[in-house]
């Protein structure tokens, strides 16, 4: 949502318009021939997702699939911490 709103602020101070004017969105995207922000983002995870699942089934980011986490969950804020789990899961295989 946050996302939506920022590209929404960014849409109608590209397209010169104010929040008062009461345009929809739909229009204000037109103009510039722009998709919604969430289906761009969700087009590309799945991009992403086609590349990984073409991936020889030795590659490390297709073994990265397979990888469960047994302990608690948390959110993994560095990609060390990612890597690190990944590689955890490798070695047990």
């Amino acid at each position: 949502m946050a996302l939506q709103r920022a590209e929404m602020r960014m849409v109608r101070w590209t397209c010169g318009v104010k929040l008062k004017d009461r345009l929809p969105r739909k229009e204000l995207r037109e103009r510039l021939s722009i998709d919604d922000i969430a289906l761009v983002l969700q087009q590309n995870r799945l991009r992403w997702y086609g590349h990984v699942l073409r991936k020889e089934d030795d590659d490390w980011v297709k073994k990265c699939m397979e990888y469960e986490d047994d302990g608690p969950r948390r959110k993994r804020k560095t990609k060390e911490d990612l890597e690190k789990g990944c590689m955890r899961g490798l070695s047990s295989t």
